[in-house]
Formats: C-alpha cells, structure tokens, sequence
C-alpha cells in the first residue's frame, strides 16, 4: 500500500502539483487522482516519480507495510 500522504508532501517539496505529475508520468490527472485513491501505480509509474521527484527512501512510500 502507497502512503499517500507522504507521496503528496514530496510531490509538494518539489514544488509541483499532482497534475504535473501525472503528466510527468503520462498518464491524465483523473487518472493519477484514482491512482492515488486507490494507492496502486505501475512500476514504470514508479520508477518515473522515484527519479523525477529525488526520493531518498521510496522502499517506505511505495512498499509500505500497514
């Protein structure tokens, strides 16, 4: 499960918006908003935020345990 809160706070710190994001991962903001409701994204969708968004530890957002 994705901790959402989290992803939402480093997409902030990086000063863009989750529309930016979905963009930057092709996908369309009512995607990326599902997405994030859900909290399932694809690997590829992933990796992309991990290198665009300079993650330092994406093992504690992207894998958490809840």
């Amino acid at each position: 499960m994705i901790k959402t809160d989290e992803l939402r706070g480093i997409i902030a710190k990086n000063g863009l918006s989750q529309t930016d994001v979905a963009r930057m991962i092709g996908i369309t903001p009512k995607t990326f908003y599902e997405k994030m409701k859900n909290g399932v994204f694809g690997s590829d969708e992933i990796q992309i935020m991990i290198d665009e968004l300079h993650m330092d530890d994406p093992m504690s957002i992207f894998f958490a345990h809840e």
